[in-house]
């Protein structure tokens, strides 16, 4: 009951017939967070795209200037040649067959996976497994590379990955609550910027439809669409 009231009363606080500037959002999403752990906050992103579409399926990579607030795990799967740069770049796991086959067994234990490009065709019978998971290694995102430990040290420096799902929405954390409303606003605006700038030419209409920021179990908080793509 203690819980349901203090849900309550935060949702209070959050005027759903109002459309939030990013300045605004950045403070209330940290006054409507009721969990006691520090909470991660994300941006969900609807755009006016057709993702069935190769050229308007948005994807793409951002480096936030304060990073997400969490401790990324990094496999790098390289030849032994590239193990050292990998290691000392500061990846939580190096290497190449015996990951491929804890994969194949079911492990996926990291949040990202970065290879160089000589390994991927052993790599490529994974895509059942990491594809839906979000973790294949792609040329796009900088995760197939041969300059591993510059990777591993973007992964770990806050460097994230943003895709647009099947209903064209992106949905990417950008901190934790802990952070200052400044921190939040300015990588929220960075990671905005990018998908501005991701723009397909063959979008019709309206891009930015609709842009809510939440952290984990608050109530969503509506942004000004308008405000980003003038």
């Amino acid at each position: 009951m203690a819980i349901a009231k203090k849900r309550k009363a935060v949702a209070a606080k959050v005027d759903k017939n109002k459309y939030y500037t990013l300045k605004e959002a950045s403070s209330l999403v940290k006054e409507v967070n009721t969990t006691k752990f520090d909470s991660s906050v994300d941006l969900h992103i609807r755009l006016g795209v057709d993702p069935k579409k190769a050229d308007q399926s948005i994807r793409g990579t951002v480096n936030l200037p304060h990073g997400t607030g969490k401790t990324k795990r990094v496999l790098v799967l390289c030849t032994p040649d590239k193990e050292a740069d990998a290691k000392a770049a500061g990846a939580d796991y190096v290497g190449l067959d015996e990951f491929i086959q804890k994969i194949e067994g079911g492990w996926v234990d990291v949040d990202v996976i970065i290879a160089t490009p000589s390994v991927m065709p052993k790599i490529g019978k994974l895509g059942k497994v990491l594809g839906p998971r979000n973790l294949m290694p792609n040329p796009k995102t900088g995760t197939v590379t041969n300059d591993v430990a510059a990777a591993v040290n973007e992964v770990k420096g806050g460097k994230i990955a943003f895709k647009v799902d099947k209903a064209g929405i992106i949905h990417a954390s950008i901190g934790r609550v802990s952070f200052s409303p400044e921190k939040i606003q300015e990588n929220s605006q960075e990671l905005i910027n990018a998908i501005i700038k991701a723009k397909p030419a063959t979008a019709k209409g309206t891009y930015v439809k609709s842009v809510f920021m939440a952290s984990s179990m608050s109530p969503g908080i509506a942004l000004d669409a308008k405000a980003f793509i003038q």
